[in-house]
């Protein structure tokens, strides 16, 4: 997924609301972690474009601190079902995607997680390889995962651009948007081939994620189930 990280802009996607809502209460609090070239700012502008699609208000805008190629950078996405009043960054995520995972001894990207959130990091290895045990048994296996998104990305469009796949990876972890609405969102963004190319690494994302989190699931009824 192409983008360029020094675009300074906010992005408000105001939708007609939903009769009733979905539910869901107060705003879905997403920050996002990665270096400059890597599209984190439009990861955050894609998702959001995803949740308007679902009839909900969004919002998305980037965080710099340089804007050179490489340095890192964090974006944030808020959705509600409620109009979002707020420009402020997001100090207390609900979700967090890391899309570089050198940056998880660089920068405090863990900061404000609280013990309910998710973290969705992308890289091949374990949180144990990663040093982040306790942050792992802190949150849960099956909110806090791993994904091999750069070699995804590799696979389906040919270069690592990871926010694609993460951007699959985070609906099946939380749930927050659907896998369609986040497709029909790159195809709006990026039409034509590189389109498909960024949907196609976001379903076989999506894929890899839910199967971690279904088999974590499935061994805890088993397990319930003879401790019973």
């Amino acid at each position: 997924m192409r983008s360029d990280d020094r675009m300074e802009v906010t992005r408000d996607v105001v939708p007609v609301p939903v009769a009733g809502g979905d539910g869901r209460g107060a705003a879905f609090q997403v920050r996002i972690h990665g270096r400059g070239g890597q599209g984190v700012v439009a990861a955050a502008e894609i998702l959001s474009m995803a949740a308007f699609d679902e009839g909900r208000y969004a919002q998305a805008f980037p965080s710099f601190g340089s804007e050179r190629m490489g340095a890192p950078v964090v974006s944030y996405c808020r959705i509600d079902d409620r109009p979002i009043r707020t420009h402020e960054p997001i100090t207390e995520p609900d979700a967090l995607v890391v899309q570089d995972a050198t940056l998880v001894h660089q920068v405090d990207v863990f900061a404000g997680l609280s013990d309910g959130a998710f973290v969705l990091v992308n890289t091949s290895k374990s949180f144990e390889d990663l040093g982040l045990v306790d942050l792992a048994a802190r949150l849960g296996p099956d909110r806090a995962v791993t994904c091999p998104a750069t070699a995804l990305a590799l696979e389906h469009l040919g270069r690592p651009l990871p926010n694609a796949a993460l951007l699959g990876g985070f609906a099946a972890l939380t749930g927050r948007v659907s896998l369609g609405a986040l497709e029909k969102a790159m195809g709006e963004r990026f039409p034509g081939p590189a389109g498909v190319a960024n949907a196609t690494a976001a379903r076989a994302a999506y894929g890899v994620v839910a199967d971690q989190v279904r088999l974590v699931r499935d061994r805890g009824v088993v397990t319930g189930a003879a401790a019973d």
